[in-house]
């Protein structure tokens, strides 16, 4: 009879990876377990329930408006709060009773209509369209589908935005292959409203013919395009989104997003989307608040449901159907735009309950404490998990100013999944320097240190400035070396002034050492 071994063997952690890593994380084991199979259960519950995570995160092929070949129009909204629903649009001259919906168990609207005798179908391409709701006291009120594709503003009529059912009969056939996942990234940060020089908002197709090749030439290999999710506040630069699966009709047509995009894979240029999941703009009518008439549906309810600071709305989630929504928009902008990738907005404030507007002392119980947003984790490993999965070469940036461990580990080492994190402390340090010390007084040390300072084995995106120093309240870096000088005295055909020269050069130093 064989002997047994007096030493029991340890089963393996799935976190082990992780605690290998970073020892020091040992006493927050059990925490880390806990996401890993909160994790681990939401994906047992999507293989059960939903036929695997690419049908589940394929949500905008059975929700919102899908054509089949026949020219059927399938019409389904999940909206459990409200008591009927009506789809109503210029297709049947906004008769809000003629065509009303069925619900489910599961608190989803369905509606299929025929197509014409010709084969056409019912509702035409670039038509305005709307769900009408009948809430459980009998109150009416109109939405936008939460998975519209194009929303439109007529200034003449209304500051709020309309759905559109958009069907073209020619798809846009992209030509170019994304090229390979670049080793080290070079990123160029965009908007394309803003890239014009004249005083209007700029095309999608402008800025593939003018910025791309421009973009190319000073070697870059990525982009990263802001304000693409439609927001009708455009001062927000895109972060107060209200359509989430709708790019900016302000540029274009969605055709238009997918050439730029196509354009750029030709060029060799990944395409990165910054993409907003931390927070939704607070509009009823035009966007998901309220949707169904409740006080939540997409968000939580109450207190935990808003933003204060941001004053904006806040996803529930750890909901089944929220949870589709959110990772159903992601594939659909890799699937349906081709883009390469996304950064993270706003990762911070989903990593708390207090949302970040606290002091990080640097101990690990900031990271593993009850002030922790447990469901918001587990969403964001759930993205990673699952675009890695099904998108091997997928690239994900977190913008993260807390310094959350393991969030750039794989989540089969127990991480949160994403590749990179922005490493915010950079730019900052460089404002500081410029505002309030002298040159002669600059600290090297403290410059290699904030330079070098990131965690072991959490690869990190450094950068001089983005649009949160260069738009939101701040300045360009160039603006604080040489501010009005500028104006008089850039040009090769005028005498460098000091300003000028000093400005010019540190410029060049601090993109050179970042």
């Amino acid at each position: 009879m064989p002997q047994t071994s007096t030493l029991e063997k340890q089963t393996p952690s799935p976190v082990d990876g992780v605690l290998a890593l970073d020892p020091y994380l040992t006493p927050y084991k059990p925490a880390l377990e806990h996401r890993h199979k909160l994790y681990r259960d939401w994906l047992a519950k999507i293989e059960a329930t939903e036929g695997g995570i690419d049908a589940f995160t394929r949500g905008f092929e059975k929700l919102g408006f899908t054509v089949s070949k026949d020219g059927t129009i399938t019409y389904r909204e999940w909206a459990p709060g409200a008591a009927e629903a009506y789809l109503i649009g210029d297709f049947n001259n906004w008769d809000r009773t003629s065509h009303r919906m069925t619900k489910n168990q599961f608190g989803t609207f369905e509606l299929t209509l025929p197509p014409t005798s010709t084969g056409i179908p019912a509702i035409p391409h670039d038509s305005k369209i709307k769900i009408a709701f009948v809430g459980p006291s009998g109150a009416r009120f109109e939405r936008i589908p939460a998975m519209v594709v194009r929303a439109t503003q007529d200034l003449s009529k209304s500051a709020a935005y309309e759905g559109v059912f958009w069907n073209p009969k020619e798809k846009y056939v992209f030509k170019n292959k994304p090229p390979p996942r670049p080793e080290a990234l070079r990123i160029y940060e965009s908007h394309v409203g803003i890239s014009s020089p004249e005083p209007r908002v700029a095309q999608y197709k402008e800025f593939t013919a003018n910025v791309l090749p421009r973009i190319v030439s000073l070697g870059y290999n990525t982009i990263q395009l802001m304000a693409v999710m439609e927001h009708p506040y455009y001062a927000s630069f895109g972060y107060q989104v209200t359509n989430v699966f709708a790019p900016s009709s302000r540029c274009g047509t969605p055709e238009d997003l997918m050439e730029l995009i196509d354009t750029a894979h030709g060029l060799g240029l990944t395409v990165l989307l910054d993409v907003v999941h931390s927070h939704a703009s607070k509009n009823v009518l035009d966007g998901l608040n309220e949707f169904d008439g409740t006080d939540h549906c997409y968000f939580h309810e109450g207190p935990r449901g808003r933003h204060e600071l941001w004053d904006s709305r806040l996803f529930n989630y750890g909901h089944h159907e929220v949870l589709r929504f959110l990772l159903s928009n992601l594939r659909y902008w890799v699937l349906e735009y081709g883009f390469d990738g996304f950064r993270f907005d706003g990762v911070t404030s989903m990593l708390y309950h207090h949302h970040g507007m606290v002091g990080f002392g640097g101990h690990y119980d900031d990271y593993f404490g009850s002030a922790v947003d447990v469901e918001a984790v587990v969403y964001m490993m759930l993205a990673n998990g699952i675009l890695h999965k099904l998108h091997p070469n997928i690239i994900v940036i977190a913008e993260d100013v807390s310094g959350m461990p393991t969030l750039c580990r794989p989540v089969e080492e127990g991480g949160i999944g994403f590749d990179y994190r922005l490493a915010m402390a950079i730019p900052d340090m460089w404002i500081k320097l410029l505002k309030e010390v002298k040159d002669e007084d600059w600290s090297m040390g403290n410059i290699v240190h904030t330079l070098t300072n990131r965690r072991w084995k959490e690869p990190a995106i450094a950068y001089c400035e983005s649009h949160d120093q260069a738009l939101v309240g701040d300045k360009t870096l160039a603006f604080w070396l040489m501010d009005k000088e500028m104006y008089d005295f850039m040009s090769t055909l005028s005498p460098m002034t000091p300003i000028i020269d000093r400005g010019l050069a540190l410029h060049k130093m601090i993109r050179y050492v970042a």
